[in-house]
């Protein structure tokens, strides 16, 4: 499995999940499975599927956290020496060419891709257009709607 870029918040958030759905989450679902047996006949026992059913779901998502964790690459970007280019984890102001609207977004991993909190996956179109490039540099993204041409206006490693 190839590395996933985290950024070192990131990693932190996804190793909080973890912590709750080993030490809150689980422990909650089997006492939800031992209080269902304790009502008899499991075929027809609708509370006894449903504990089951996010018992799957759980430990599902736990081993997706470890997995993603073990192949983790922290990156941590105020560390960096970047020499004024968009680099993963960066945040960048860009600016619309066409419409002036200016926009901010930090360039993070696939998990930790927001865009309402304005964190963008490293995959996308936006943010592969602004790797490597510097202030006053300007890109164009192609969007279904067509191209659109950005300037960056400013770069920050927080």
């Amino acid at each position: 499995m190839n590395k996933v870029p985290l950024t070192v918040k990131g990693a932190e958030k996804l190793r909080e999940e973890l912590d709750e759905l080993k030490s809150v989450v689980r422990p909650r679902i089997i006492a939800s499975i031992a209080s269902a047996r304790e009502h008899g006949d499991l075929k027809e026992n609708a509370e006894y599927h449903a504990a089951r059913e996010q018992q799957s779901f759980a430990e599902g998502r736990i081993a997706e956290i470890e997995a993603k964790l073990s192949n983790a690459q922290i990156i941590d970007v105020t560390k960096l020496d970047a020499n004024g280019k968009v680099v993963f984890g960066a945040t960048v102001e860009i600016e619309d060419i066409d419409s002036e609207k200016k926009v901010t977004y930090q360039i993070v991993g696939e998990d930790e891709a927001n865009i309402k909190e304005g964190r963008i996956s490293i995959g996308s179109p936006i943010a592969r257009a602004l790797i490597g490039k510097e202030v006053g540099d300007v890109v164009t993204v192609k969007a279904p709607g067509g191209d659109i041409e950005y300037e960056i206006i400013s770069i920050e490693y927080v």
